[in-house]
């Protein structure tokens, strides 16, 4: 494999989808704690979805119809979003009475090419996703 993104002109990820009990409380969550902003809402109630940008052109894609707790071995294991300010964010998502799983802290990826610094921490969303702040210079 080269890495190349041939075949996908680019590449890249669109969006994570994520299936939530509360779709209210989940959009309002987004919005209010990590400032994704609502681009494309669909569907009638009971199932509905919104398109949420995460502000890089990068998409959460949240469905109504899900179960608090979601049922475990779920195929997502977390997604990760680029963050300025990981503390911060962590700060905000502890007030609102989210369950911090890694407190804020620096990693170094140790890549193939190069040693990668990385400031990371994961907290549960509103429907029980895992959520990975990550910040570095790369991305």
């Amino acid at each position: 494999m080269t890495g190349t993104n041939a075949v996908l002109g680019g590449g890249g990820f669109h969006h994570v989808a994520v299936r939530v009990a509360d779709f209210d409380a989940a959009v309002e969550f987004y919005g209010n704690v990590l400032g994704f902003v609502p681009k494309v809402l669909w569907g009638d109630p009971g199932k509905r979805a919104a398109m949420l940008d995460t502000g890089k052109g990068d998409y959460l894609e949240v469905f109504e119809g899900g179960a608090t707790p979601p049922p475990t071995g779920g195929p997502i294991l977390h997604y990760a979003i680029r963050c300025d300010d990981v503390d911060a964010v962590i700060a905000q998502a502890r007030a609102l009475g989210c369950a911090v799983s890694v407190e804020p802290k620096d990693v170094t990826i140790q890549g193939r090419a190069f040693p990668v610094p990385v400031r990371i921490a994961f907290f549960a969303g509103p429907a029980g996703e895992q959520i990975e702040l990550f910040r570095n210079d790369l991305t």
